[in-house]
């Protein structure tokens, strides 16, 4: 039996078609759910009887009153939030790369990474609100509240406390992508370079290594751009609601009882892809003309560039985010296990296990749903990952930009402008709100972030070692399922571990292929947010968060135990 599978898996490898058929698993169902989106935008939806084309949803979308407000929050909130959180993340490299503070800061990544969006608005909202954690430590000494002010920090009008939420996830994200860049370029031997020359370590990072690596970091920035302007369970916790996000509008036109919004909230669908791919190509417009400016101040020969106030602002704003993202975890471990904590108390006065042993039954529903579909789509990604890193390598050819454009392309879709349609084609291929759909579903989306974390640590592996086992008579399977894999089971389960955290995260494609009858932490946290009771949110956040911590937990923890007689494999 064991043979037979390694040589269908050899034959596997083979197969040339393997990264074909793996884009063509989560590549397919986005581009065949974009066209079952954009029929309905043009009055085509046989299921409530139309079936003429007709452009009368876009006329009925351009007259609605909240749309103009709408544009513009989500586009001045995705907008400022991404250059914002790219800023703080270049700057503080800029200012801390090879201190202490930098290797600090870079060891606090993954946890920060780990928690899911959801949960992390929901803990800076009872961070920041006005009966709030950070009003209760100043109250009533310092402020002289006896009661909570009145002042709409969540929900805001202005979108300010979303572009905070927005800023506390992107900034790490973007500060690791970075790192990662930096690991594969010469930045080093050029930041060395440029000191040895007389630049200070800002202006010598900035002029010798940035102009390098931001072609590596251009599609991330892409993503969390995208991700900013289309974002759907941090805008309901934190982004204002009157009128809200265009994300949020158009899912409220979906989940209308009058199916004729179905029509209006295809249109919004599509003028937010509109939306995405119009800042994106401004974004990138305004790369070229900073390029273009820029050119001389590069080569003017200043070797210092604002030092300390870049060192200073980079260390007290990304220290003001790790606290900000440690605080709303702490709070909602505080809320989770809460009976009584009135205002302007700093703790709570009365503790109890109360919400979690009237909502158990609940809680082992959602939890056992959440860790199903999150381990099987995470272990199919992290299989077909490996399939094509392995027929790279034996193929001894890597995929190009093209590929990795390709890979990203789901990341850079909003999800509502295409989950509709895919929610329309897995009923029309009899298979919605199924487990097969579900999982399909968190594939799309975890796919990339598994490619993504396990390319490098793969392609950079020396296959040193698979040639002296093929010398020595050993098969290619062989080597690759007893040297390969594991010398690379830490990448391996890291891989698994952020695929993990990325289908905890999935709201929108729970919601829409779930059909609703699919509740997981995530889509149970996101809905009771809305209520008033802060001690069952807490009770979901909390273990909406736990789990990808322990996820993560388990990748470090497992090789040191499976080699822990094996110091060379352990530190691998």
């Amino acid at each position: 039996m064991a043979k037979s599978f390694s040589s269908t898996l050899s034959v596997l490898f083979s197969l040339r078609t393997v990264p074909v058929l793996t884009l063509m698993v989560f590549l397919l169902p986005v581009l065949a759910g974009l066209f079952s989106t954009i029929f309905p935008a043009f009055g085509y939806l046989p299921a409530i009887g139309q079936v003429s084309f007709t452009t009368a949803a876009w006329t009925q979308l351009f007259a609605h009153p909240a749309l103009p407000n709408a544009l513009l929050t989500s586009v001045s909130s995705g907008i400022i939030a991404t250059l914002l959180s790219l800023i703080l993340s270049l700057t503080f490299v800029a200012a801390w790369q090879g201190t202490n503070s930098f290797k600090r800061a870079r060891q606090l990544l993954a946890p920060i990474l780990a928690i899911p969006h959801s949960a992390l608005a929901i803990g800076l909202a009872f961070l920041i609100a006005p009966s709030g954690w950070i009003t209760r430590t100043i109250s009533p000494w310092a402020t002289g509240w006896e009661r909570p002010p009145d002042i709409a920090v969540i929900h805001d009008e202005w979108g300010l406390s979303l572009i905070l939420g927005l800023m506390i996830k992107e900034t790490p994200y973007l500060l690791l992508m970075i790192v990662a860049a930096l690991d594969q370029s010469q930045a080093k031997q050029r930041l060395k370079l440029a000191k040895t020359l007389g630049y200070h370590p800002v202006s010598a990072w900035i002029k010798g290594v940035l102009p390098v690596i931001y072609k590596q970091i251009r599609l991330p920035i892409y993503a969390v751009l995208a991700f900013s302007l289309s974002v759907v369970d941090i805008a309901l916790i934190l982004g204002p609601t009157t009128p809200p996000t265009l994300s949020i509008l158009v899912l409220r036109w979906f989940n209308d009882p009058d199916l004729s919004y179905r029509t209006i909230a295809a249109a919004g669908a599509l003028l937010q892809l509109g939306v995405v791919v119009g800042v994106i190509f401004l974004w990138w417009a305004t790369e070229k003309a900073v390029s273009r400016l820029t050119r001389r101040w590069l080569a003017n020969g200043k070797r210092s560039f604002a030092e300390t106030p870049v060192r200073i602002f980079s260390r007290i704003s990304l220290n003001s985010i790790f606290v900000l993202f440690f605080g709303s975890l702490l709070v909602i471990v505080f809320w989770s296990f809460t009976r009584r904590w009135q205002y302007p108390d700093f703790l709570p006065s009365v503790w109890s296990i109360q919400s979690w042993d009237r909502n158990i039954n609940n809680l082992l529903w959602s939890s056992s749903a959440t860790l199903i579909i999150g381990l099987i789509s995470s272990l199919i990604a992290v299989i077909l990952v490996i399939a094509c890193l392995e027929n790279e390598k034996r193929r001894k050819k890597s995929a190009g930009t093209g590929a990795l454009w390709l890979v990203y392309l789901p990341l850079m879709i909003p999800q509502v402008s295409f989950l509709f349609g895919v929610q329309v084609l897995t009923i029309k291929a009899g298979i919605d709100a199924t487990w097969l759909a579900m999982i399909w579903g968190h594939l799309l989306f975890v796919l990339p972030y598994v490619f993504l974390s396990l390319t490098d640590p793969y392609r950079q592996h020396d296959d040193r070692y698979i040639k002296v086992a093929l010398s020595m008579g050993v098969s290619p399977t062989r080597a690759f399922w007893r040297i390969r894999l594991p010398m690379l089971l830490r990448p391996l389960l890291f891989a698994l571990a952020i695929g993990f955290a990325v289908s905890v995260a999935q709201y929108l494609p729970t919601l829409f292929i779930g059909g609703g009858r699919f509740s997981t932490l995530t889509t149970e946290a996101v809905n009771l947010s809305a209520s008033g009771n802060r001690r069952i949110i807490a009770v979901y956040a909390l273990l909406q968060a736990l789990l990808p911590l322990l996820c993560f937990a388990t990748a470090l923890a497992l090789p040191n135990v499976i080699f822990r007689n094996r110091r060379t494999l352990r530190e691998h």
